[in-house]
């Protein structure tokens, strides 16, 4: 039997070698069925696999910032993981959470077991397939990190404004940091303190040339104000087809209270795609 036929028909095997190797899922909300991409952003976490059952996989619970993210029994998600340079993906729904065994009492979620896993083409990223759109993020090299105060202040506000039901104000583009030329990527998953990002090759030199980058993130239409921060580029590497994964690390030292900003937009995107999925969601 070919062995991405083995490996799609034999899932369990799989999800086992990526436990015992210390890997993990990807995990995100799935869309409603028969909904259309409507400016929705979709974030994908990344979390380490815990334990394969033969009712139920465990996984860490996804965090932001220290913060773990909340997801309601019986929502539906999508999964995938890597083995060497093959990526697949599967269906899954949440069943609950539980704390697990010994002094750190791990919070871990549960999720049911798929009835096969999908392999993804290479022309293909993960979630492609589960008709997801990760948001495109804007990247621009920090070349003063202490004029970021005023653009992630003002960013504050127009979040408090939103969040009270208040018309956020407008950006005023003179509060921008001192910023080299931007450069795009897209937003590939969320960890417990950044993000993994992917760069085509036209624009991934800016990488090699600067390390610390002031990062835009639009969340799609049911969150106007965007999340915005300093980022520090920690590690790289590039695919067979050229592109350059970098890992991001968030970084709040000229303005340690905005931590706080982009730990509760991440928590009310995730509630807002989640309650898509209820009746009258």
């Amino acid at each position: 039997m070919p062995a991405s036929r083995s490996r799609n028909t034999e899932w369990r095997r799989s999800l086992q070698q990526v436990m015992e190797k210390g890997g993990g899922l990807e995990l995100a909300v799935a869309r409603k069925a028969g909904a259309s991409s409507d400016g929705q952003a979709d974030l994908v976490w990344r979390t380490r696999l815990t334990q394969v059952a033969d009712d139920f996989l465990e996984v860490e619970r996804p965090q932001a910032l220290g913060r773990g993210i909340e997801f309601q029994s019986g929502v539906a998600m999508v999964a995938a993981f890597v083995i060497g340079q093959n990526r697949f993906t599967f269906s899954t729904e949440v069943l609950g959470s539980v704390r697990g065994p010994g002094p750190r009492a791990l919070e871990l979620v549960r999720l049911a077991v798929p009835s096969q896993i999908e392999r993804c083409q290479r022309r293909f990223d993960r979630f492609d397939l589960q008709g997801l759109k990760l948001p495109t993020v804007t990247l621009w090299p920090l070349l003063d990190p202490k004029s970021v105060i005023p653009a992630e202040r003002a960013n504050e506000l127009a979040f408090q404004a939103f969040q009270k039901g208040e018309q956020p104000p407008a950006v005023d583009e003179n509060l921008m940091p001192q910023v080299g030329p931007p450069v795009t990527a897209v937003l590939m998953n969320i960890g417990g303190g950044g993000v993994g990002l992917r760069v085509e090759p036209r624009e991934s030199g800016a990488l090699s040339r600067h390390r610390v980058f002031w990062m835009k993130v639009p969340l799609g239409s049911d969150q106007p104000v965007p999340l915005v921060t300093t980022a520090k580029v920690v590690h790289t590497h590039i695919d067979s087809m050229q592109n350059t994964y970098a890992g991001v690390a968030f970084d709040f030292s000229f303005n340690p209270g905005h931590q706080g900003v982009v730990t509760a937009q991440i928590a009310r995107q995730v509630q807002q795609v989640q309650a898509r999925q209820l009746p009258g969601g």
